[in-house]
């Protein structure tokens, strides 16, 4: 082996370990940024689903649609299984409150309750 040879080698064998630790530095890069994906989505999750005790039932259900709709393209578009799903449980949530008739908006106890269980759900799922 000439020591040309010799050092092409060592030179593809160096290039072989740069590239490698650039693709485990692309993953770590990919791991921050869903975490920071993670965090921004249930930030805004929290700011969509914010539930004020004073507000009317007939209020509420008419922000119900546009909150369902937001909340699913945050689901959408953030990659943690777990708080995907609650983010479409809590849009399910909101979808059942939109489509609920007028004489049913009395009582939406039931629904703040199952709300307030996901939203510990999103709670856990973010932390």
């Amino acid at each position: 082996m000439t020591k040309f040879a010799g050092r092409h080698l060592i030179g593809i064998a160096v290039l072989g370990l740069v590239l490698a630790g650039c693709d485990e530095v692309s993953q770590a890069v990919d791991q921050a940024n869903n975490a920071t994906s993670k965090a921004a989505a249930c930030t805004e999750a929290l700011g969509i689903a914010n539930f004020d005790p004073n507000v009317n039932p007939e209020q509420l259900q008419a922000e119900a649609g546009e909150k369902a709709t937001k909340l699913r393209e945050l689901g959408n578009q953030v990659a943690e299984q777990d708080v995907q799903q609650t983010l479409f449980a809590m849009a399910d949530s909101y979808v059942e409150l939109e489509q609920r008739k007028t004489d049913q908006l009395g009582n939406v106890n039931d629904w703040l309750q199952r709300s307030l269980t996901n939203l510990e759900q999103l709670q856990k799922a973010c932390l």
